[in-house]
């Protein structure tokens, strides 16, 4: 059963009330999303904490194989990708630098943030200062090839923002008063927590009629087997309206893969509000995107190989998770 709790359109930095900034002046990508245009695009809704399973297959219509448990504590999760629109704002306010340790889930563990379920132990680093130097949201970095962005507002600021770079996605969250979301969170959610989906939506297949999710080359000009690598193959956020996940948000799976918080690592562990920062590089990606050919990249327990933080491409995109 649905376990969703009333929708805070507007969400302040600490967990109050307040229009975030990449909404607040209002317009295209920021105050035009849902089904009839009217919600704002920083609509962010509650997922009510519980513990799921990691790892988990589907035989019969019923999970199975499942392990490395979960907890996870209740937080917010933005409805919607990350619109070009908000994204915008950021650049326009000059991508302010966030502050050291800014960034943590400081409502856990007595202000420590998630801990680490690397091998080194410890909690949440949040925002490092050297990191900003990676965060250059220019014309040029953005416009990589099948970029939504465009130099001037135009047809795409519903669209999710893609090819932007780990640090510019943990950035543009801090500013706009929240964070990157773990993987445990944001696999979470796209489970239904303890329903242990199949797919965000339940166990229907999306078929090729996009309205669970943006995938398959299907949305935009017809390629065929040709592939699709054009801004017109992906959809304004929330397009797929059907592929709603147990709390509400949108586009869990398909149209851009989405950044979280953690490390890439191979799951030794339970997991107790935990993310992984570890000795490697790369950070996760989640959800599957436009391009994907299979329903397999859709399915909530799969993950991606990771790739370079400072890297993006035009399958990569993000949403921003808050305080409960």
């Amino acid at each position: 059963a649905d376990a969703r709790p009333d929708a805070r359109t507007d969400a302040g930095p600490d967990g109050g009330t307040g229009t975030p900034p990449s909404c607040a002046p209002r317009g295209q990508g920021m105050t035009n999303c849902g089904a009839d245009g009217g919600e704002s695009c920083c609509t962010s809704l509650e997922v009510t904490g519980g513990t799921y399973s990691r790892t988990y297959t589907y035989e019969g219509g019923i999970p199975t194989g499942l392990s490395y448990p979960a907890k996870v504590s209740s937080f917010r999760l933005d409805k919607y990708e990350v619109t070009v629109g908000r994204f915008r704002q950021f650049v326009l306010d000059n991508a302010p630098a966030p502050g050291k340790g800014a960034g943590k889930h400081t409502y856990l563990n007595s202000g420590q943030g998630l801990l680490n379920s690397a091998p080194s132990g410890g909690s949440e680093p949040g925002w490092s200062t050297a990191d900003q130097s990676y965060v250059q949201p220019t014309d040029t970095n953005l416009m990589c090839f099948g970029s939504t962005w465009t130099t001037l507002a135009g047809v795409f600021e519903n669209d999710p923002i893609n090819c932007v770079n780990w640090y510019e996605a943990y950035a543009f969250c801090i500013w706009d008063g929240g964070f990157l979301p773990s993987e445990a969170e944001w696999e979470y959610a796209a489970a239904g927590g303890s329903d242990e989906r199949q797919y965000p939506w339940g166990s229907t297949d999306a078929g090729v009629s996009k309205v669970y999710a943006i995938y398959n080359c299907d949305f935009g000009p017809a390629v065929g087997d040709a592939g699709c690598y054009s801004a017109n193959n992906i959809a304004p956020v929330g397009t797929a309206t059907a592929g709603e996940g147990r709390w509400g948000q949108l586009d869990l799976a398909g149209n851009v893969w989405e950044w979280t918080l953690d490390q890439t690592a191979v799951y030794t562990t339970n997991c107790v509000d935990c993310a992984y920062f570890g000795n490697g590089s790369d950070r996760e990606l989640r959800g599957g995107g436009f391009q994907d050919m299979a329903l397999s990249a859709l399915l909530p327990p799969t993950r991606n190989p990771g790739h370079p933080p400072d890297g993006g491409t035009s399958s990569h995109g993000f949403r921003c998770a808050r305080a409960p």
